[in-house]
């Protein structure tokens, strides 16, 4: 009856609900129609179990069913990161499969952002977010980046928190973490393997793992790390297109690139596209592996994060925790892996193919 409802508020079949809320990777014709979906199951506290429905209503306690919200610290209502949208909704499936009730999802980049914090009133976004006391809150997932003292203000609201990112919390609350300075490392060494010296790095610096592990790599290997080719950004599609423009203006640009992220990379590969007469074309490899990534011709050479066990591990800490399992704080790190295309290429290389999308 609850699928009937929701397809009824989102104006679609029950048999598209029930494949969106199964499957993270149903792609919905009608752009929009996932988000309105979800939007309706956390209206109506949608949950596969029967008497966790009854949750709210008071009729039943559901013994195994929790309210579950998300926090997602990298993307706002301006910009999205196609990673993060992707890892949002392997969550969401998760969430499903466990018969708990995705409660909320919270979109706060500022969170992500240390200086925002310090110059925003944070207190007057968590009073907003937490001005309804009575509303159950049995566990948090927080998706990406988060300031350290947010975290701790969050702790005061949630006994139990997960996080899942490429950036360590240093044991302020469980995670699920796929090293960012391993994920820089790997793509960055692989880089060097190739021949390359002069490597630019684009995305975040301050606080950020991948911007470490993309300097020791050039350290170990005795490169130098030209302060030209560093350019910080919010690793946006846009400013991967203005990070290329730069390096086409120097005279000596990097002849390979290292993109904190995939969608920075992609912005990249379209400035390349729309000025081939510059005749600039460094090899490109960056993390995260987005769908988006294997349809660029040249395909692009990336880190796979694989999102499916990160968002299946960090429910499973976290429902661990709920029930009394475990009170130490757990860190669970999952490897990257290599995905090899044809964005890169050896120094010897620099013929490569044409850069369009």
């Amino acid at each position: 009856m609850s699928i009937i409802k929701i397809a009824q508020m989102a104006g679609c079949s029950p048999a598209t609900v029930s494949r969106v809320l199964n499957n993270p990777d149903y792609k919905c014709s009608k752009p929009g129609l996932r988000e309105k979906i979800w939007k309706a199951a956390m209206e109506t506290n949608y949950t596969p179990n029967e008497a966790a429905r009854n949750l709210k209503k008071g009729h039943g306690t559901g013994q195994n069913n929790y309210y579950i919200d998300v926090l997602m610290t990298r993307m706002d209502g301006y910009h999205a990161d196609p990673f993060f949208e992707e890892l949002l909704r392997v969550v969401e499936s998760q969430i499903h499969k466990n018969s708990c009730i995705l409660s909320r999802i919270w979109y706060k980049s500022a969170f992500s952002d240390d200086q925002k914090c310090r110059q925003e009133n944070i207190d007057s976004v968590f009073r907003e977010m937490f001005q309804d006391q009575d509303e159950n809150r049995d566990g948090l997932i927080i998706i990406g980046r988060c300031n350290l003292q947010v975290i701790r203000r969050l702790r005061k609201y949630y006994k139990n928190i997960v996080s899942i990112n490429r950036n360590s919390t240093n044991y302020e609350v469980d995670e699920v973490l796929c090293d960012g300075e391993k994920i820089a490392a790997m793509a960055v060494g692989h880089l060097v393997g190739l021949g390359h010296r002069k490597i630019g790095y684009v995305g975040k610096c301050h606080g950020e793992a991948r911007y470490r592990g993309f300097s020791e790599v050039l350290l170990q290997h005795k490169a130098e790390l030209y302060p030209e080719y560093i350019v910080e950004t919010s690793q946006t599609e846009r400013e991967g297109f203005e990070a290329m423009k730069k390096f086409m203006m120097l005279a000596d640009p990097p002849t390979a690139v290292y993109c904190a992220n995939d969608i920075t990379a992609v912005g990249m590969l379209k400035c390349a596209a729309q000025f081939k007469s510059s005749h600039y074309l460094p090899a490109i490899i960056s993390s995260d592996d987005i769908e988006e990534g294997q349809f660029t011709s040249p395909m692009l050479s990336t880190v796979h994060l694989p999102k499916e066990n990160m968002a299946r591990f960090a429910l499973a800490l976290l429902l661990d925790r709920i029930r009394g399992g475990h009170s130490e704080v757990v860190r669970m790190e999952l490897e990257g892996r290599l995905m090899l295309r044809e964005s890169c290429f050896s120094l010897n290389e620099m013929n490569q193919p044409e850069y369009c999308i």
